[in-house]
C-alpha cells in the first residue's frame, strides 16, 4: 500500500463519495469525466488535472480544500499551480491558498459552489482577474473580490504572477 499523496486524495475522494451514498458512475457522469479516468483518481493511479478535481469537489458539494487537505503538496501543471494553505472551521467556511501563475498564461475556472466569493490578493507580477461581468489588471498589494459561482479565469503578465486566494464559502448547507 503506497502512502503517496495521489494514493492519499483517492482514498479521500473516495470516502468522500461513498459518505454521500454517491456512485463511482453517477460522480463521473455529473463531473464530466470518465468512469475509468475516476477509478484511476481514486486508486492513486492518475494525477487529476485542476479542472478535474474542481469538478469533483463541486459535484460532492464539499469546499475545494476539503478534498486535497489530506495531501499537502501543490496543486496544477506548470503553468498555474495552488497550495492550500489554511481552512477555517467557523462559518462562512473560508479556504486560504498560496496561488502561482507562470509568465503569459490563463486559467479558465469553472463556477465553484452556489454562494462562493474568491479575494485574490496580489504579491507579485500582474495579474488580471475576470468573469463575464468584467475583469481587473491587479499588481502587488492590490486585491481583488468577485463572485466565484460563475466562470472565470487568470491571466498572468510576462513576469508571471503570486497571490494569495481566499475561497469564502457563503452557504454553509451546501458543504457541511
Amino acid at each position: 500500500m503506497s502512502d503517496s499523496p495521489l494514493h492519499t486524495l483517492g482514498q479521500h475522494l473516495q470516502q468522500l463519495r461513498l459518505s454521500q451514498g454517491i456512485s463511482l458512475s453517477q460522480l463521473a457522469a455529473d463531473a464530466g469525466i470518465a468512469k475509468s479516468n475516476l477509478s484511476k483518481i481514486e486508486q492513486g493511479k492518475s494525477n487529476p488535472t485542476l479542472d478535474t478535481m474542481w469538478r469533483i469537489a463541486v459535484q460532492l458539494k464539499v469546499p475545494f480544500g476539503n478534498l486535497v487537505a489530506p495531501i499537502d503538496m501543490t496543486v496544477g501543471d506548470e503553468d498555474f499551480q495552488i497550495r492550500l494553505l489554511d481552512q477555517g472551521g467557523e462559518s462562512p467556511k473560508v479556504d486560504a491558498y498560496w496561488m502561482n501563475c507562470a509568465a503569459n498564461s490563463q486559467h479558465n475556472s469553472e463556477p465553484h459552489l452556489p454562494g462562493t466569493s474568491e479575494t485574490i490578493t496580489m504579491i507579485r507580477g500582474q495579474l488580471e482577474v475576470g468573469t463575464d461581468d468584467g475583469c481587473v489588471c491587479l499588481t502587488a498589494g492590490q486585491s481583488y473580490t468577485f463572485s466565484a459561482q460563475q466562470p472565470h479565469f487568470y491571466r498572468s503578465g510576462d513576469e508571471g504572477a503570486t497571490c494569495l486566494m481566499a475561497v469564502v464559502y457563503n452557504d454553509p448547507e451546501q458543504h457541511e
